[in-house]
């Protein structure tokens, strides 16, 4: 998958799931380039979500929405996650 493809992906999944009142999504990808392990089919993400339903929830069970939400995106296109939630 291109990396704005999955941007979008990302960005769709994630509003349609939970009332954000601002996101951003940065691909992060060239820290891991030198890595042994890189692989070039996946991403490392950086995602900001400004959304009072998620700070209204413990940081845990945050995050894990999040990830439940993008569960896909983790097992086929997506190395590393970055999650900021304000």
């Amino acid at each position: 998958m291109e990396i704005n493809n999955l941007i979008k992906k990302i960005n769709d999944k994630i509003c349609n799931n939970i009332k954000c009142e601002n996101i951003l999504i940065e691909d992060k990808t060239f820290l891991h380039k030198k890595h042994k392990n890189f692989d070039h089919k996946k991403f490392h993400i950086k995602i900001r979500i400004e959304s009072l339903e998620l700070k209204s929830k413990n940081k845990i069970e945050a995050n894990r929405h999040v990830f439940k939400i993008l569960s896909q995106e983790l097992k086929n296109y997506i190395h590393s996650i970055q999650l900021s939630i304000n």
